[in-house]
């Protein structure tokens, strides 16, 4: 982040200046390494957005990745990080991330450590990330340690793609039939009605029901638009709340089927970040508490919390890791013998492999249920609404 220092120097002079660090306390720590006394130091914000129509930028994955197996391949041909990084900075053709990329050759150049420049960024480049560059730096192989952490990128990237697809279709046929039984309800349904009514027989009671409903639909169409905008700005806004979140992420554990899909994808998150971290030689505390940052999903991510202190404290990582309740016996005995053997970080990528392989074929099942159901689902609710359109006109034409 960029903060406003306001500084004092050997000759007493006060100056005012920018100065870009990981946190404001690392920035006083680094000015006053240099000799000078530090009166404030506050955090630049940024230009004021509007919460609901600003764009926040942000660095897109496939981008990162791309980065990550360039900058390696640089480094691993010999060339130093600085030049590396100015090569990327100048040749990348995202704009922001040429703007990003520019700071951080900035921050290098004046002699910043590669990890904190990255740090230094906030939330557009993960913490795992400048974990991983940070245990490379301290151990003097940054080229595996960046290898590794492309593998990663890749491994989580594939896991993606998997639940992407296999929820594509399932999630284009609802959105298909739900149009369609809008433009029946609010288009066809209230044309029907006016000729049914110029006959000035009985309707039947379905049929008077859907058209009762959608004359409703229509006639108020103006108030349910902005009723449902209302309600939808209110559950956006609470939806970014941290109390907001969590109850939706903890929702999400709680729904039949899905949910155990949810959890070991949390948990393969976890175990693949550990690792990696302790593979690139981070200490097992700072890869937890790391790790745990990972966990996109709150309601797991709480319980993971409480995993590092109790490793800080000297318990082994297989109980604080079956205290939380979160997982499955087989693989607490999996990181029970690893870390009995000496071979955690082999254990924790089997691990991770398991649940992956548990996630997709636990997906690849409920897709193959979600499809029949909602086909089965919108097409009875589809010709409930045909039948009751077309049943009286049947009927007229029996009697004539």
């Amino acid at each position: 982040m960029e903060y406003a220092v306001r500084l004092g120097t050997a000759d007493g002079e006060v100056i005012v200046q920018r100065h870009r660090a990981a946190s404001g306390e690392a920035a006083r720590r680094e000015l006053e390494a240099r000799g000078y006394h530090v009166f404030s130091v506050e955090a630049v914000r940024g230009r004021f957005r509007l919460p609901l129509f600003g764009r926040r930028e942000r660095i897109s994955s496939l981008d990162f990745l791309v980065f990550n197996q360039q900058f390696a391949t640089l480094l691993r041909a010999g060339i130093p990080v600085l030049q590396s990084l100015d090569l990327l900075q100048r040749s990348h053709a995202n704009p922001f991330f040429r703007e990003v990329l520019s700071r951080i050759v900035d921050d290098v150049r004046s002699g910043v450590s590669l990890s904190d420049s990255f740090a230094a960024q906030g939330n557009l480049f993960p913490r795992l990330f400048s974990a991983t560059l940070m245990a490379g730096e301290r151990a003097g192989e940054l080229v595996p340690v960046l290898e590794r952490y492309v593998r990663y990128q890749e491994m989580l990237s594939a896991a993606q793609r998997k639940v992407s697809s296999a929820l594509t279709y399932p999630v284009v046929l609802v959105v298909l039939s739900f149009g369609l039984i809008v433009l029946l309800v609010t288009y066809v349904i209230p044309r029907f009605a006016q000729f049914y009514l110029g006959f000035g027989s009985e309707l039947p009671l379905i049929t008077q029901l859907i058209i009762g409903g959608a004359s409703w639909v229509q006639d108020r169409s103006p108030v349910l638009g902005v009723t449902a905008a209302l309600l939808g700005i209110v559950y956006w806004r609470w939806s970014r709340s941290e109390r907001g979140r969590f109850s939706i992420d903890r929702l999400k554990l709680r729904i039949p089927f899905v949910g155990q899909i949810f959890h070991l994808f949390g948990l393969s998150q976890f175990t693949r970040s550990l690792a990696t971290l302790l593979a690139g030689g981070t200490p097992l505390v700072n890869a937890l508490e790391v790790s745990t940052s990972t966990v996109t999903n709150r309601a797991l991510n709480v319980p993971m919390t409480r995993v590092a202190p109790r490793v800080r404290e000297g318990q082994p990582l297989w109980t604080s890791l079956e205290a939380t309740r979160l997982f499955p016996e087989l693989s607490l005995a999996m990181v029970q013998v690893g870390e009995a053997t000496g071979a955690l970080e082999e254990m924790l990528t089997n691990v991770s492999r398991f649940y992956d392989e548990s996630v997709e074929v636990r997906l690849n099942r409920v897709v193959t249920l979600i499809e029949p159901a909602v086909l089965v689902l919108m097409g009875v609710v589809i010709t409930t609404l045909l039948l009751s359109v077309y049943y009286p006109m049947f009927s007229l034409m029996q009697r004539t």
